[in-house]
């Protein structure tokens, strides 16, 4: 699978969110209840919702996140041959969270770096890398 970074808004149409989140210094990554490796928090536009109103949700939902500034900072493609994904990916500096609502998320943890065990590993640490300056 690989992973394409393009200039923020340069795809035109997108598919998913991706939001790279800190709290407290730190990365913030959550943990699907069927894993046990950790993601970033994101997920599918729904029809009529703006990418950043898609990224706003998915982090409410997927960290329980409530007081937090997010911002669009690049689109990424990723994929092969047979199937892809693109989106708009953002920044969120949170600083306040709640409970997890009732969701596919089990738990959100802070990590100093980014784990070993990604849910994605061909692609977060991309992702990452191409956003260092926040982190």
């Amino acid at each position: 699978m690989k992973c394409k970074i393009y200039k923020l808004n340069e795809l035109k149409q997108y598919k998913y969110v991706v939001i790279l989140s800190r709290y407290q210094g730190k990365i913030l990554l959550s943990r699907h209840k069927k894993r046990l490796t950790w993601e970033t928090q994101g997920g599918h536009i729904e029809k009529g919702e703006t990418p950043l109103e898609a990224a706003k949700r998915e982090l409410f939902e997927e960290s329980g996140a409530v007081k937090f500034s997010i911002l669009p900072i690049f689109d990424y493609w990723a994929g092969d041959e047979e199937s892809w994904a693109n989106g708009m990916v953002f920044m969120a500096d949170i600083t306040e969270l709640s409970q997890i609502p009732n969701s596919e998320m089990k738990e959100v943890q802070s990590f100093n770096e980014l784990p070993n065990s990604l849910t994605y590993p061909e692609i977060t640490p991309v992702l990452f890398e191409n956003a260092k300056e926040f982190f």
